[in-house]
């Protein structure tokens, strides 16, 4: 950074010092907001809309220079007596007339106290706004990554310090059964950069996001950073069960094998880092029949019936196999339908064929029939879905701590008032 000599204002000096070199912020930055508060400054000091020229001369040293008009009685800082200006002309000075304008050197040595403050705002101003702006930068380029952080506060909102900022994770992105507490240290995925109010840059980080999971194996596994083996698509219940669906190109590499590992070293790591989550990992298939079938593994599949057009399709089990293809709570079935994309309904070999005994009543006895079966008609989920908006979170944290405040400010007021009260009575 270039020598800033004639500057030496001590407001102006701390200004300059509390600028963190770590913040990366540019010489040139700091030149130009420094130019702008002395600019500032000078305007407030001597009550004037002159606008001075602020420049860096060759030496490196830091100029304020205004013109000032010739006048026979000066008023305002815009005019000079021609006897004033005399003396501050070094060569030509006898050539110098009413009329005539002159450049003024200005010291920032001789501006107030009031106007040294208002430069030093200006320029912790400009380096906020701009540490704002590398914060954004540099956490925009960071989404979709995974980042490790310490929890400062738990709740519905957990507040999670990730290196120089404190980012959030709200109820709908945390892990159902993880409990958090303070000072742990965790691994978080970057899901959302913002700038809310006043510029303030605010992250989103998240455990329970399928792609959390993704970026896990990404890390893990060497041959999905050189594009050997693909993840296709990935369905997740966060906290309890995850399927994936992989692919290679190479008919020489096993893409399940590859992510599970020998003996299940590999996947073993990854289920650790999500406190003993399933993970089910299957080979992606351009066949639509294979695919739906693998993923609803564990279950044996009697049949398929594939309608590509409406994504949908009708899937035929045995009576024991029922319950495993729909999985708890309908848990198999439904990741089976978010992974593939596919509107997936499953029915027993009874049930299937007393459906088509029904077609023979007719078509209403027929569609009778079909909806009593819809029960077992899963859907791919969409994520976004019963997601509160992050900023009313955030709002609704800021409203319980601003009320903490006050209640503690009037408990205390309550307190003196009792203890003046009894020393009255004393």
């Amino acid at each position: 950074m270039k020598k800033i000599e004639d500057v030496n204002m001590k407001e102006l000096e701390k200004a300059i010092l509390e600028i963190n070199e770590e913040d990366e912020i540019e010489p040139e930055f700091v030149v130009e907001s420094l130019i702008t508060a002395l600019k500032a400054a000078y305007k407030e000091h001597f009550g004037t809309e002159n606008e001075p020229e602020v420049i860096i001369n060759d030496k490196g040293i830091l100029e304020i220079n205004v013109t000032k008009k010739i006048v026979e009685k000066p008023e305002g800082d815009a005019e000079i007596s021609l006897e004033e200006a005399k003396k501050l002309k070094k060569t030509g000075k006898n050539k110098l007339k009413i009329g005539d304008e002159i450049n003024v050197k200005i010291s920032p040595k001789s501006f107030g106290r009031i106007a040294a403050q208002k430069a030093k705002q200006i320029i912790l101003q400009k380096m906020r706004e701009k540490e704002k702006e590398i914060r954004y930068d540099e956490y925009t380029n960071k989404m979709g990554e995974i980042v490790t952080g310490l929890v400062q506060k738990t709740g519905n909102l957990v507040i999670v310090d990730i290196g120089n900022l404190e980012a959030v994770m709200p109820r709908y992105e945390q892990v159902k059964n993880e409990n958090y507490y303070v000072n742990q240290k965790i691994r978080v995925y970057i899901k959302s950069v913002r700038k809310a109010q006043k510029g303030d840059v605010q992250v989103m980080v998240s455990r329970s996001d399928k792609n959390f999971v993704k970026r896990l194996f990404e890390y893990e596994i060497p041959e999905l950073d050189e594009g050997l083996v693909e993840i296709k698509s990935i369905a997740r219940d966060a906290g309890d069960r995850t399927k994936l669906a992989v692919y290679s190109s190479n008919p020489n590499i096993d893409p399940v094998g590859t992510l599970v590992g020998q003996k299940g070293m590999r996947i073993q790591n990854i289920i650790n880092e999500l406190d003993g989550e399933r993970i089910d990992v299957i080979e992606w298939s351009e066949d639509p029949m294979k695919f739906i079938s693998s993923a609803l593994l564990p279950a044996d599949i009697m049949a398929i019936d594939i309608n590509e057009e409406e994504k949908f399709a009708q899937v035929i089990v045995s009576e024991k196999q029922l319950s495993v293809a729909i999985g708890k709570a309908g848990q198999n079935v439904k990741l089976a339908a978010t992974l593939t994309g596919y509107k997936i309904d499953i029915k027993t070999e009874e049930q299937f064929r007393k459906i088509l005994e029904n077609m023979e009543y007719g078509e209403d006895e027929f569609e009778k029939e079909i909806n009593n079966e819809k029960e077992l008609t899963f859907e791919p989920e969409d994520e976004n879905v019963n997601k509160i908006d992050l900023n009313e979170e955030v709002e609704e944290e800021k409203e319980n701590k601003n009320k903490k405040i006050l209640e503690g400010s009037l408990k205390s007021k309550e307190v003196s008032k009792e203890k003046a009260l009894e020393e009255d009575n004393d």
